[in-house]
């Protein structure tokens, strides 16, 4: 170890000339008469003077005490007298610890406080929202997917209601009516809205005869008559599905 020997009589000081602001270091208190006893445990805890007690151990030989010490604070240290317990005091010891930091500037990690905060770095928001694009696309592929299966849905729920209440187990005002809606349902779910309006000439045109005989038949029950009879679901949802898709949603 390079430094000095510091020396009132025995025991002696072992220590560097200066101490490094924050470096771990070793002082050595031993005793230098070897016809004395060796140096019993001195009465410190966790700070020798201004200095920081990170560890204190005997010296192999027994002969006096090595302690670590960490230096928080610039400027000249001095470390008080210390009482070994048997009569004998360590003498004073003077250190310098240089300033290598600026002054004024952060001192980053010596001693806590606000000044041993680093500096605020904010988060990468606009890289970690590159994280959020391999399922952000997922979503929107299942979105568009799913919208487009939108009009199938629509028109299997049309079908399937429609089939459930035709033809009309009654033929009262109420249920015949229900069933003219239930039919204009399937129609708007497969061609728009338009297709609620179409009469005889539309059903032609796009060879929906037997929507054509549905409409009819549902007039004529109107009117207590039986004739033409209410066609069968399968010949209406069949029509509609072969039929060209004309016309657009409202």
């Amino acid at each position: 170890m390079s430094g000095a020997l510091f020396a009132w009589g025995a025991p002696l000081w072992k220590a560097p000339a200066r101490l490094t602001l924050g470096d771990l270091q070793v002082l050595e208190l031993r005793e230098a008469d070897p016809a004395l006893p060796a140096l019993p445990r001195p009465t410190v805890e966790d700070r020798l003077g201004p200095l920081r007690l990170r560890s204190m151990e005997p010296l192999p030989d027994g002969r006096g005490w090595r302690f670590q010490v960490q230096a928080l604070t610039p400027g000249p240290v001095l470390i008080p007298a210390l009482d070994l317990g048997n009569g004998q005091r360590a003498p004073e010891l003077r250190l310098d610890v240089p300033r290598t930091i600026p002054f004024g500037g952060p001192w980053m990690g010596f001693g806590g406080g606000n000044d041993d905060r680093l500096p605020f770095l904010p988060f990468p928001w606009a890289w970690a929202s590159l994280l959020l694009l391999p399922p952000l696309a997922l979503l929107g592929w299942i979105l568009r997917r799913w919208r487009q299966g939108s009009a199938g849905r629509r028109l299997r729920h049309a079908v399937h209601a429609f089939r459930r209440h035709w033809p009309p187990t009654t033929r009262d005002r109420a249920g015949l009516d229900a069933a003219h809606s239930l039919g204009r349902d399937l129609l708007a779910a497969r061609f728009g809205e338009t297709a609620r309006t179409w009469g005889p000439v539309e059903f032609q045109a796009r060879d929906l005869g037997p929507w054509d005989q549905w409409a009819r038949s549902l007039d004529a029950a109107r009117f207590g008559h039986t004739e033409p009879p209410f066609p069968a679901p399968e010949p209406l949802v069949t029509a509609l599905r072969a039929a060209p898709k004309t016309g657009g949603r409202a």
